[in-house]
């Protein structure tokens, strides 16, 4: 039985062919194929989901989900896009821990700091107000103001260390210990103060300053600038020697910051030394004296001197007797020893006509203090005879 609205003959040859065509040339390019689906923004929930109370129809499908299986040949774009924004985002999540890290642990580290200075030094000889006393070193020691001083290294003490604003505590640290270790082998270390050695100083300067102390020892100077005295403890082989090693002692270490990449440590110590001429007879058991060097010290320190356990010696105040006022100390200390009485003869004269560089120091000359000189010990007490009278015998009188 025919239905309505069909032809009383069926349908036309050719006429539905010709539609099923325009229909399949239609929909040919839209393939909904495993990978198109996956692809989807979009994700429809099964029946047994659906049935949830409250359940939507659909949800969304991030971009974190693969859902599986490879790409094919079509409707692969979906996917790899997914992918490519997965990976874009983990780059920058990646980027940002990173650079978060690195500001944690690699603070900003201000730039090296500039090239050393010339060292500035200044000698002054103290000149003694009163004959030099000789004895035996224990004993010189125990009845001078250094009595109380301690030995060697052990008179050079830390303050307390604490940390600035651009340095650890640790560096501040290190860079006093740095200053003691130039204390040490500058002032203390035998063959420095004889005069035999100068490497165990240099090994401690920054290279700037090289050039500088290697002609300070080669050509002595008291222009400020190439005076041996001023980087270093020497005595004028010539003139006295060390009669015990056992030097005594005393004085400070401060520690700044100057500049957010330089520290500043300063001392101010005294040393004491025993001597005794260098020349003539053996010298007696009792025949050695007191030789006094006060040393002010500037020393700076950047971060690579730290590393490097270095120093960069800004200037040295120092003073020392008994000396004469006409000896040039530049060269070494010039001890006036056992017996020698005060003098009077001031510094050595300077020429302003002469050419050639002028001795900065000429004319800087100190007294020293009578109370730093050892006290005599007091002579024994001899019994005197006594009188006629007191021992009971009678004179007689004069007839």
């Amino acid at each position: 039985m025919a239905m309505p609205g069909d032809p009383p003959n069926g349908t036309p040859e050719g006429a539905g062919g010709a539609d099923d065509e325009f229909r399949a040339d239609e929909y040919r390019s839209v393939v909904f194929d495993e990978d198109f689906v996956r692809a989807a923004r979009l994700q429809e929930f099964s029946a047994q989901e659906r049935m949830g109370e409250h359940a939507r129809a659909v949800r969304s499908r991030s971009i974190w989900s693969t859902g599986g299986g490879h790409p094919g040949p079509r409707g692969g774009s979906g996917g790899g896009t997914a992918r490519q924004g997965r990976i874009i985002v983990l780059c920058i999540a990646l980027a940002l821990a990173g650079a978060v890290y690195m500001g944690l642990r690699n603070p900003y580290v201000p730039p090296a700091g500039d090239p050393a200075e010339a060292m500035s030094s200044t000698v002054v000889p103290l000149a003694p107000s009163a004959p030099v006393p000789g004895g035996r070193p224990a004993d010189l020691y125990a009845q001078s103001p250094a009595a109380q001083y301690r030995i060697g290294a052990a008179g050079i003490t830390f303050p307390a260390v604490r940390r600035t604003r651009h340095f650890t505590e640790e560096q501040v640290q290190t860079a006093l210990t740095i200053a003691k270790d130039y204390l040490v082998q500058s002032s203390l270390d035998p063959d420095v103060l004889s005069g035999e050695a100068s490497r165990p100083v240099r090994v401690l300067l920054d290279p700037d300053q090289l050039t500088q102390f290697d002609q300070s020892m080669l050509v002595p100077a008291g222009n400020g600038r190439h005076a041996v005295t001023g980087w270093l403890v020497r005595f004028d082989p010539a003139t006295a020697v060390v009669a015990d090693t056992r030097v005594r002692v005393s004085g400070v270490l401060a520690a700044a910051e100057t500049a957010p990449n330089a520290l500043e440590v300063t001392s101010d110590h005294t040393f004491v030394y025993a001597v005794r001429p260098a020349t003539g007879q053996p010298a007696a058991a009792d025949g050695a004296s007191l030789f006094t060097v006060r040393r002010e010290l500037r020393m700076r320190f950047d971060r690579d001197d730290l590393t490097a356990r270095r120093a960069e010696l800004v200037s040295a105040y120092v003073m020392a007797g008994p000396q004469a006022c006409s000896a040039d100390p530049a060269g070494g200390f010039r001890p006036l020893t056992a017996g020698a009485g005060p003098t009077t003869t001031g510094p050595a004269a300077s020429d302003p006509y002469a050419s050639g560089s002028p001795r900065r120091t000429a004319g800087l000359c100190g007294v020293l203090a009578p109370t730093t000189a050892p006290e005599p010990p007091e002579p024994p007490q001899s019994q005197a005879p006594a009188s006629p009278a007191a021992s009971g015998q009678g004179v007689s009188p004069a007839p």
